[in-house]
């Protein structure tokens, strides 16, 4: 069994060189301990999901929780889930700018992240293609 994890935050000094960086952290420290997943990402929200052995992505949650470049972090769902049912099992982090289909900011602002339900967190995912090159 494998942890699913899903959290959202907001930036803190958000910029093309910032998104850089942590998409290069992240696929270097989630190929080495086995994690994959996805980051939608824009000035106002990150959403991640992240996906790989328990103690893996519970250390990373902590490192994200304790990093400077996100504040507000909040947990959206946490469940176990089979080794075969990965969302993005080809993705150390799969990034994808949020587009329209992802909450305003006005919604955003108004605590919709964590209102919304599992389903509803985890379908944000499933839009995303899992056919791009992996990253």
């Amino acid at each position: 069994m494998l942890l699913q994890l899903t959290y959202a935050s907001r930036p803190f000094g958000y910029d093309a060189m910032m998104l850089t960086g942590i998409l290069f952290d992240a696929r270097r420290c989630n190929a080495r301990d086995g994690i994959t997943g996805a980051l939608i990402c824009r000035d106002d929200l990150f959403l991640q999901l992240l996906e790989g052995p328990e103690a893996a992505v519970e250390a990373t949650y902590a490192r994200i929780c304790a990093d400077d470049r996100h504040i507000e972090v909040r947990r959206l769902t946490r469940r176990m889930i089979a080794d075969d049912a990965r969302m993005f099992g080809g993705w150390a982090m799969r990034d994808d700018p949020a587009a329209s289909w992802v909450w305003s900011r006005a919604e955003v602002d108004a605590g919709k992240p964590e209102q919304a339900s599992e389903d509803e967190v985890l379908g944000m995912f499933r839009r995303l293609p899992a056919v791009d090159v992996p990253g």
